[in-house]
């Protein structure tokens, strides 16, 4: 469950950057870096939900769902 509030929270915040700074693109007459940085954000948020969800699932904190998932094995054996 603390995993699926983690990734909602992230993903909120990678689309509320991507709206912001639609606004400050919009907004801006080319006065402030203010775009730049809000995106600079996105691709960092996106790339760390990226590396989150990797290491979720190697670390089995994620399982998958959906058909035909990948199981992996356990570490103690089973």
């Amino acid at each position: 469950m603390l995993s699926k509030l983690l990734i909602i929270s992230v993903f909120i915040g990678i689309l509320y950057t991507l709206a912001s700074s639609f606004y400050f693109l919009v907004v801006d007459d080319g006065d402030s870096d203010r775009t730049v940085r809000r995106l600079s954000w996105r691709v960092g948020l996106s790339v760390g939900l990226i590396l989150v969800l990797w290491a979720g699932f190697h670390l089995g904190i994620i399982e998958p769902q959906g058909v035909n998932p990948v199981r992996y094995p356990s570490p103690e054996g089973g």
